[in-house]
């Protein structure tokens, strides 16, 4: 990461409260309790179908997109070696810092009580935060070069010809099928079978490379949001035209859904639509409260979480790894013993587990308001 520096100002409050809410309900989906199964909106659709826990990392890409509205304004006044040395430079840290987080702990116990070296043939390349480095890079590059009109049909022909490529290159009659969409079948080939996630029903990686293609729509459209509402500031009719847009696009997701369905693991096309229709929408709600109405509730909170939200998240997945590392006794580790022994005592079944994460959440703002008091955002 590069040197610490100061949050800059004349930044729309909103935005960093959007960045915040969805910092916080990552670390929820990411962290449940143990000892009961939390509830069904705090989990991930299994294959077709969408909850809450889906919106979560689409609205990330959107907050990246968000974000970069302010920081391009600075990058088409740079000279292109500057331009290009800063898109670089970020994609590959935030790519390296992705990979690093699925290596660690770095080592395993052997058989015999030994710590051996996890092999990088083992290690998964892409994930969460690679997926973001490449939505990034790309996206920066379309709207660096080219014109706000030229990217959005870039992003309808992007949703179009993802269709298009899974249906084509499919196994037929199976070709949105986890083992036998092209997504699936384009990572094995590419990445191998020691290189993709397999924590679910069969190796398949939900971040992997080819479904990368349309969740740069989700950052380029975070983007023109973001340019829309500067210009159009804190207005009503900014706010009326975020609505009719993301009532446009989560109508048409839903009409997509009936042919092409919605799936966040393939990151289909009208998944694209209907996260950023949701995003449009919940992101006027917010200009509407807390930069019309100056609404207080709530705010503050989340706004920590929205200063150093790249660094919270790592946090927050390293500690736990390291929680679930440490032996309590010979059945529980730490995260283990807190969530059974403590919270499900008190709030037992899916509430208590629910308590365990917001416990963890808690405990992330925490080290996020430590930094805010000091004036402290570490940046990449």
């Amino acid at each position: 990461m590069e040197q610490i520096i100061k949050q800059k100002p004349e930044r729309f409050l909103s935005l960093d409260v959007f960045r915040g809410l969805t910092i916080a309900l990552m670390i929820v989906v990411n962290t449940p309790g143990t000892g009961a199964r939390i509830y069904d909106y705090f989990i991930h659709a299994h294959w077709f179908g969408f909850t809450l826990a889906d919106l979560v990392f689409p609205s990330f890409l959107f907050a990246v997109g968000n974000a970069m509205s302010f920081s391009m304004k600075k990058m088409k006044t740079a000279s292109p070696g500057q331009v290009w040395t800063k898109i670089i430079k970020r994609t590959v840290i935030i790519f390296l810092l992705g990979y690093l987080m699925y290596w660690f702990p770095f080592f395993k116990i052997g058989d015999d009580g030994s710590f051996l070296l996890k092999p990088i043939a083992e290690t998964r390349i892409m994930g969460v935060l690679q997926r973001i480095a490449l939505c990034y890079f790309f996206a920066s590059v379309i709207v660096l070069y080219l014109s706000e009109r030229v990217a959005i049909i870039i992003s309808v022909v992007i949703l179009l010809a993802y269709w298009g490529i899974l249906y084509a290159f499919g196994e037929p009659g199976a070709q949105l099928e986890m083992a036998s969409n092209a997504a699936t079948k384009f990572d094995l080939s590419i990445l191998g079978y020691g290189h993709i996630y397999k924590k679910d029903a069969i190796p398949f990686d939900p971040e992997g490379i080819l479904s990368t293609l349309p969740a740069i729509v989700n950052v380029l459209w975070g983007y023109l949001a973001g340019v829309f509402i500067q210009k159009k500031g804190k207005s009503f009719e900014g706010i009326a035209m975020l609505l009719l847009v993301g009532f446009l696009m989560t109508s048409t997701a839903l009409w997509w859904d009936l042919i092409f369905p919605i799936s966040k693991k393939l990151w289909t096309s009208p998944f694209v639509l209907y996260t950023v229709g949701l995003d449009l929408s919940i992101m006027a709600v917010l200009i509407y409260l807390i930069e019309l109405k100056n609404l207080k509730v709530g705010v503050n909170f989340c706004d920590v979480f929205g200063k150093n939200p790249l660094f919270i998240y790592l946090f927050s997945e390293l500690f736990y790894v390291v929680l679930r590392m440490i032996p309590v006794n010979s059945s529980q580790d730490a995260f283990e013993w807190v969530s059974e022994q403590v919270f499900q005592q008190i709030f037992p079944g899916a509430f208590g587990s629910l308590m365990t994460a917001i416990a963890y959440v808690l405990l992330c703002w925490a080290l996020g308001w430590w930094l805010h008091r000091r004036k402290i955002y570490i940046k990449i």
